[in-house]
């Protein structure tokens, strides 16, 4: 009789952690496979006009954001900072219509440590017209960018998993 009573003990710690799995492993399914609650998939948009109006406003170089998003574009990210080597930082980053990255970064730091910084492993890829002014290509290890360095005034960078034509578009609404 005491060795029925130890195996089965044996077998109830057993059977609840086999159990506790196929919970987890149910609940993990149901978690991946539920669509948010507000249908953006995971994307949380930001106003980013008012960061946008104050940043201009104490930036020491002309600040560019968009006139206009194009449609199905959302803002997701918009910081203005000092980086480490206290240079002014500009960045405002969206979901593009066709769910890629795009982002501005921007700084009156040396352009080819902003574009470095913002384009991981970039190599020059050519060069682009958008709307009467010429962009320089960058192509990185995951992202490209749309690149216009401005000397004293600061560096544009346009960069993300985006497009060379969606960047064109970014680049085409900036004002």
């Amino acid at each position: 009789m005491a060795g029925n009573s130890s195996k089965r003990g044996r077998q109830t710690v057993r059977d609840m952690v086999l159990s506790m799995a196929a919970v987890g492993v149910v609940v993990t399914v149901a978690y991946f496979s539920i669509p948010s609650a507000d249908g953006n998939s995971g994307v949380h948009p930001v106003p980013y006009q008012a960061e946008l109006a104050s940043a201009k406003r104490a930036a020491p170089y002309p600040l560019l954001g968009p006139q206009t998003l194009p449609a199905g574009w959302q803002a997701t990210s918009v910081t203005y900072s000092a980086n480490d080597k206290g240079h002014a930082v500009w960045h405002l980053g969206f979901s593009t219509a066709s769910g890629q990255y795009a982002a501005i970064e921007q700084s009156d730091g040396k352009a080819d440590e902003v574009v470095a910084r913002n384009v991981p492993g970039g190599k020059p890829d050519g060069s682009s017209t958008v709307a009467g002014q010429d962009w320089q290509r960058v192509q990185g290890e995951r992202y490209r960018a749309l690149t216009r360095p401005a000397g004293s005034t600061g560096t544009t960078v346009l960069t993300g998993t985006a497009s060379y034509e969606e960047l064109a578009q970014l680049a085409e609404s900036l004002k």
